[in-house]
């Protein structure tokens, strides 16, 4: 059976079972159902990550020409972002939001919401980085409370479908935010500079989708079954190699993640160029988990994620070789089909290491994530002011990349045996 399907040791159901593990797993009576949640959490990802998160890189170089932000303001502004998803994620470990995950993570996408709004009624460096640090804040949140719902659900219902389509979300909200990009200018609002327009038609967007999770998203599982508070996480050594290049990855995957669309403006690849970069980063990420899973059989869950850091460094390195204009698009293609990957491979390796404390452990390995994103877009836009290009800082992130790689590949063993205790 995939490594997908394994259950927490907490669920009732056996890691053997031969039932299937699409959507119909569950049974003809909830199906539906839980066909429904995985559509809430793919909308909530869009939302919260997508809009929440992503719409920055898009948006920013309007950004850099309408308020005239140097890449070391754009890279402080990133990090303050990545300060507040830190800062989330720390919060969510404890367990004050026990029973009450459904409501906190939809006011999480209601504050983005607003935040997305915010962020176009300011041109100041310092409002930015307070709203930015805001938006991860309530990104965090929503990743955590909105995850461990539909995650648990898929988990009980022994789907390795639930997880893909979830996931699969921020690959859509990512491809969405491009095409509101791209049609913001045609909406034609008189007095709004072109970065506005692009804010207000995200903060459109999230409204909506807001709107549909909160109609499709059931309740907890703690709540609903008046389960006990998780146990304190154990830090084993195979969790932390895990949230150790975890960590890392986050440093490299966002220095690219941040500026692909700044990079693509200056290879003077033209509007249409940034628009399909970040088009295709998207479409790839919404896909990526799905199509990675076919891999797992064969080569195991911590396998396929180590092959994703390898992958994903090579790419970084094309991104800056490769001639104008193929190299923003075959860097958004490998980042898109990778980054997300890695993302929702290592949570749920990291869950299954820590079935006791599935949530703590989500928490903890978000909170590795959020240091390395607020290291690399200071470090980038640093390195980028002095070198006048983003070749160098890309190359150190491709560089951190495949050294997790070969991390992880190390210590393969021990974390396979890991999870098949």
């Amino acid at each position: 059976m995939s490594t997908l399907q394994r259950q927490d040791r907490s669920e009732p159901a056996s890691r053997h079972s031969t039932e299937p593990s699409g959507f119909e797993s569950a049974g003809s009576g909830s199906r539906g159902s839980l066909a429904a949640t995985a559509i809430a959490g793919a909308i909530a990802m869009a939302v919260a990550m997508g809009f929440g998160r992503f719409s920055y890189t898009p948006i920013l170089p309007a950004m850099m020409t309408d308020t005239g932000l140097s890449p070391g303001d754009a890279g402080l502004v990133a990090s303050a972002n990545f300060i507040g998803y830190l800062a989330g994620a720390v919060l969510a470990g404890y367990g004050w939001a026990h029973g009450r995950e459904r409501g906190v993570g939809l006011a999480a996408l209601v504050a983005t919401t607003l935040l997305l709004a915010a962020m176009g009624l300011t041109s100041s460096v310092l409002a930015y980085s307070i709203i930015r640090f805001l938006a991860g804040l309530a990104s965090a949140f929503a990743m955590i409370f909105i995850s461990g719902i539909v995650l648990g659900q898929g988990l009980a219902a022994r789907s390795e479908h639930v997880p893909s389509v979830h996931f699969g979300g921020v690959g859509f909200g990512i491809a969405l935010s491009s095409i509101a990009v791209w049609a913001a200018p045609l909406a034609g609002v008189a007095g709004f500079s072109m970065s506005q327009a692009d804010w207000f038609m995200g903060a459109l967007v999230a409204l909506a989708g807001t709107v549909l999770v909160a109609a499709l998203l059931p309740a907890s599982r703690h709540a609903a079954n008046g389960g006990r508070p998780e146990v304190p996480l154990v830090r084993s050594r195979s969790l932390m190699a895990m949230t150790l290049t975890y960590g890392f990855f986050g440093f490299g995957y966002v220095i690219t993640a941040t500026f692909l669309v700044a990079m693509a403006r200056d290879s003077s690849g033209g509007h249409s160029v940034e628009f399909l970069a970040w088009l295709i980063t998207g479409v790839s990420a919404a896909l990526s988990v799905y199509l990675w899973r076919f891999a797992v059989p064969r080569l195991g869950l911590a396998g396929v994620y180590a092959i994703g850091l390898l992958v994903e460094a090579a790419g970084l390195v094309l991104t800056v070789s490769l001639p104008s204009p193929y190299a923003p698009l075959v860097g958004g293609l490998m980042l898109g089909a990778t980054f997300m990957m890695v993302t929702a491979y290592g949570l749920q390796i990291g869950r299954q290491l820590a079935p006791e404390s599935p949530r703590r452990a989500l928490a903890f390995m978000t909170a590795a994530f959020g240091i390395g994103q607020i290291v690399g877009p200071l470090v980038a836009g640093w390195l980028a002011e002095r070198t006048g290009s983003y070749a160098l800082p890309t190359l150190v992130a491709a560089f951190v990349l495949m050294i997790c790689g070969i991390v992880v590949l190390a210590e393969l063993r021990r974390i396979n045996e890991a999870l098949a205790r």
